[in-house]
């Protein structure tokens, strides 16, 4: 049963007349982190609630393994959500906060909190179980959510933005925890995110939502290489999406060929540098063509400085036939 794939199939959720999440098809293999990524609004959190059961599904199914648990309780479903706010309780210890859910299935004192110890030891806070949580910082919080989640020995984690609240570095320490806990436990973790970043480190599967519906799923390199929809390239960040006649295409920023204009020749797109970013390992070209679309270039800091462009310069740009990837008509 641990081992078991999850299944979505063609799960609908609607409030109203508003359809959230629109008959969508998902298998998300055992032992896998998937990340649901897409823009707010997108139905990547009413699919995880559904999941969990704190939402009824208005059409569809969902199958653990050969159970179909659509219609049972959240509690007997297997699974165990980390919200983005945490939601411990501040008046009980770390300890006490995580062997919460025990202590209402009527586990006893001792056998409970050897049980919390031994899970804030594998999310190393075994050193802060007695402190309360306005004592901890926001990542220290996290962990505890995260081993709280962890101890009615879940088949499936589910979280929703936790890394949001995070600063910066520390979310990129965080997420490599996730990852590690993921592959230790050998359970499923799908993970709701706006962060293209996040979706990229973290997922085995990543699957790309916009208006309720699947835009795209696979493998974030799959997906990041090709992209099925002018939408999939704008959102996965890194593309720029362009117009041919023959539809539209995506060529990666990285793999635009910059020069300065020459008399009696053009580039395939010819423009003028709007502002240059100087990002550390690459720097970032902001170039407005003709017609006055933007787009983006990144280069390595070594070919800039032997072609240096300011604001305000002419560019001529241009690139190889392997790097275009023919995009739906799809937006």
């Amino acid at each position: 049963m641990r081992q078991a794939d999850l299944e979505l199939v063609h799960l609908t959720k609607r409030y109203g007349n508003t359809t959230a999440v629109d008959a969508i098809d998902l298998k998300i293999p055992a032992n896998s982190y998937c990340c649901l990524l897409g823009p707010s609004g997108c139905g990547k959190t009413s699919t995880l609630r559904m999941i969990a059961g704190h939402e009824s599904a208005t059409v569809g199914d969902i199958v653990f393994g050969s159970a179909n648990v659509t219609n049972l309780p959240p509690a007997k479903r297997g699974t165990a959500m980390m919200f983005q706010s945490y939601a411990l309780f501040p008046h009980l210890s770390c300890v006490d906060n995580v062997s919460f859910s025990l202590k209402m299935r009527g586990v006893d004192k001792a056998t409970r909190q050897a049980r919390a110890r031994q899970l804030l030891k594998l999310v190393a806070m075994d050193q802060y179980g007695d402190r309360l949580p306005a004592q901890l910082s926001g990542g220290q919080q996290q962990r505890i959510a995260l081993a709280r989640a962890l101890i009615t020995e879940p088949q499936i984690v589910l979280l929703d933005e936790p890394l949001s609240a995070l600063d910066p570095f520390l979310r990129i320490k965080m997420r490599m925890e996730l990852r590690r806990l993921q592959q230790q436990l050998g359970i499923i973790f799908v993970h709701v995110t706006h962060s293209q970043d996040e979706a990229m480190a973290l997922a085995d599967l990543i699957v790309i939502m916009n208006n309720g519906k699947i835009e795209q799923a696979g493998a974030p390199r799959d997906v990041f290489n090709h992209p099925n929809t002018a939408f999939v390239a704008r959102f996965i960040g890194g593309h720029n999406v362009i117009p041919t006649v023959n539809g539209p295409i995506a060529v990666r920023a990285d793999r635009l060929l910059l020069r300065r204009p020459q008399p009696g020749t053009n580039g395939l797109i010819d423009g003028v540098v709007r502002s240059v970013e100087y990002q550390g390992t690459y720097v970032q070209l902001a170039i407005e063509d003709g017609d006055g679309r933007e787009i983006t270039a990144t280069t390595d800091e070594t070919t800039f400085d032997q072609t240096p462009f300011n604001p305000g310069d002419p560019i001529a740009i241009s690139w190889g036939e392997r790097d275009v990837h023919h995009l739906s008509q799809a937006a």
